[in-house]
């Protein structure tokens, strides 16, 4: 992704950029790097729900086929002691799952998830509950995208099974834990591997990446309910600089295909990709790879009420809560407005009194919605259909302000920093 960064600014020719593109993947399975699908398959490991191994073999590894074979025994056995998701995912085993992604720098998705997974199964699990791991677990392995290693390598030191053995040792990780297995995570650990000497893929506890984890929860008047900063420790712990405002991912990718330049020492804010707003709170991987392919990464910050690839990274800061849709202040930002993430603070802040901020409020109003055709159109339609006062209400505004998505998914999803669940 970074590429397109590059060619825009230069760095490289469009020939180059296609070669690329042609040779990006490998073979099959999921991305390399410690990316939302291996962030996850590590977490729900960790977590118990799977069984060991089967978030780092590789998929084109014969042993894939084997684990897939141990999955159906297993689900019989699991049917047998009538042991369900309910006995296995806990406060402790979702704390376990945390510990995993800061550990291994994974993708801030993993909150999104988490929390998620936590509400299908009624426990409570809030932003301030990673902000706790985040404070007592360090950062330890040396992955793409900020580091040099993908999840292959972790498997060739035993993967994922050797990593919960070393935080387990280091006492980490709840061993008491239930798994699919049967056994707990301590049983099923006595067989696990060690890492082999010399490895510097994950570090020693006494030698971290960094002391603490790289997910933040940041606030401020920006942010009132929260958002996910991922700082690695390569970014820097401060940001300054005039807001350039987007309304919209493409709207940004424009501006940087035109006039690269022109972003360094700005605070990019991409908003109208929440939740409601996108719908669906998009990724903004592309921004964040052209920003650091056009070399800017070390000069420019990115605030969205979207969320973030696992690929993305540099000085990023996510599911800012509530959204521009929502009224959030991120829909009150103008150009030239001064912002500061202050990560030590745990603080993100635009330099406006609440006065001027509600100033601004009073002349804001919420854009239209953007799914207005397609198969979400008719499933929408069909349910009015059964519905006549509402489908009249809701078909008024629909002619005025394209807003018919609402009643089915926009009006039900949850802010991000609830996981974006839409059943409640």
């Amino acid at each position: 992704m970074q590429c397109y960064g590059e060619y825009v600014s230069g760095s490289i020719s469009d020939e180059q950029r296609k070669n690329v593109i042609l040779n990006s993947c490998p073979g099959a399975g999921a991305c390399g790097g410690m990316y939302t699908a291996n962030t996850m398959a590590s977490a729900i490991e960790a977590m118990g729900m799977s069984l060991p191994y089967s978030s780092s073999i590789p998929a084109e590894d014969p042993l894939k086929l084997d684990e897939c074979r141990l999955a159906g025994k297993y689900l019989l056995e699991l049917l047998k002691m009538d042991l369900k998701p309910r006995d296995i995912i806990t406060q402790k085993s979702l704390r376990n799952a945390m510990v995993i992604v800061m550990a291994l720098g994974g993708s801030t998705n993993a909150v999104l998830h988490l929390i998620a997974i936590a509400r299908s199964v009624g426990l409570e699990l809030t932003l301030d509950d990673f902000q706790k791991v985040s404070d007592e677990v360090p950062f330890l392995a040396d992955l793409k995208p900020s580091g040099k290693y993908v999840m292959e390598d972790v498997h060739k030191i035993g993967g994922t099974p050797a990593v919960i053995r070393f935080l387990l040792e280091h006492g980490y990780l709840d061993g008491d834990c239930m798994t699919v297995t049967g056994k707990t995570m301590a049983e099923n650990a006595q067989s696990y591997p060690r890492f082999p000497d010399g490895q510097d893929i994950i570090r020693p506890v006494s030698n971290p990446i960094k002391k603490t984890g790289h997910i933040q929860i940041l606030r401020g008047n920006l942010a009132p309910e929260g958002s996910v900063a991922k700082i690695t420790g390569k970014e820097g712990l401060y940001f300054s600089g005039p807001a350039l405002v987007f309304e919209g991912e493409e709207a940004m990718l424009a501006a940087i295909s035109e006039n690269p330049s022109s972003f360094k020492g700005k605070v990019v804010v991409i908003r109208g990709e929440g939740p409601k707003g996108g719908p669906g709170m998009p990724e903004m991987l592309t921004p964040t790879s052209a920003i650091m392919g056009a070399g800017l990464g070390k000069d420019v910050a990115l605030l969205t009420d979207g969320r973030f690839s696992g690929g993305s990274h540099g000085f990023v800061v996510g599911h800012i809560c509530p959204e521009a849709q929502e009224g959030g202040p991120i829909g009150l930002v103008q150009n030239g407005d001064l912002i500061s993430i202050d990560v030590q603070k745990r603080a993100i802040n635009v330099e406006l009194t609440d006065a001027e901020l509600n100033e601004r409020r009073k002349k804001w109003s919420p854009p239209p919605y953007k799914a207005n055709r397609g198969v979400l159109h008719k499933v929408v339609l069909h349910n009015l259909a059964s519905e006549p006062f509402i489908a009249y209400v809701i078909n008024g505004r629909l002619l005025n302000e394209h807003m018919f998505f609402h009643f089915q998914y926009i009006k039900n999803v949850q802010p991000a920093s609830v996981g974006c669940v839409t059943d409640e």
